[in-house]
């Protein structure tokens, strides 16, 4: 009988190459930070007014700053102040020592009761002030002047500092012989914003004494943000 022949059959097996990692061309950029300020007058005031009453015994303390406190109110209502625009910011009862080398001796009780007060017509805030210390308010601080529409005045300050930041992005570029093509990203670094200096005031009021003045002045924005840039040849 004749020998089989066994012939060997080979199978081809596809063996996977490597994928390649795909190399993404770093486009060249540029980068630049710009600011801007934005000046607008203000449109509203907060000023906290305050007052404190004595008294041997602290329920009568209490009662005589109520009734101090009753007074304030009812001018700032015939001031045409909403009582929306008026929030209790503190209210502190405590006694009062005088001490000497024996120890100390109680002066009785001290109440003091501190509101906010919002005003919305900045050329009322002088006689606002003048007639409330005549009402009995004690204390008068912390006077500060806001912007009733910052939100707009910020953004109208991020506009420009992105403009200053382009305008800057733009400069470098053509110092080095490049143009932009495209802005890459934008950062907002943050915005302050300055308020006038505090006014001083007066505390004594008479019925001869000129208004109190105010000088709002302005209140500064300040926004600066970071830009980044594709640039390529001229």
């Amino acid at each position: 009988m004749p020998a089989l022949l066994f012939v060997p059959l080979l199978l081809l097996t596809a063996v996977p190459v490597a994928a390649q990692p795909r190399v993404v061309p770093v486009e060249p950029t540029v980068a630049a930070a710009g600011e801007a300020i934005v000046r607008r007058a203000p449109d509203q005031a907060f000023v906290t007014i305050a007052t404190e009453s004595r008294a041997p015994r602290p329920e009568a303390a209490q009662q005589a700053n109520a009734r101090a406190m009753e007074k304030v109110r009812r001018e700032l209502r015939d001031q045409k102040i909403p009582d929306a625009a008026i929030r209790t910011v503190s209210f502190n009862l405590r006694e009062d020592f005088d001490y000497t080398s024996g120890g100390r001796v109680s002066r009785g009780f001290v109440v003091t009761n501190a509101i906010e007060v919002r005003v919305d017509d900045l050329t009322r805030l002088g006689r606002l002030v003048d007639e409330v210390i005549k009402a009995g308010a004690t204390s008068i601080s912390g006077i500060r002047f806001e912007l009733k529409d910052r939100d707009a005045v910020e953004r109208e300050a991020l506009r420009r500092a992105v403009e200053d930041a382009r305008a800057r992005a733009e400069a470098l570029a053509a110092g080095a012989g490049l143009r932009i093509v495209r802005v890459q990203s934008i950062t907002d670094q943050g915005i302050e914003a300055v308020p006038p200096p505090m006014p001083m005031m007066r505390m004594e009021a008479r019925a001869d004494a000129a208004e109190t003045p105010m000088a709002p002045g302005e209140i500064e924005v300040r926004a600066s943000v970071r830009l980044t840039a594709v640039v390529e040849p001229q």
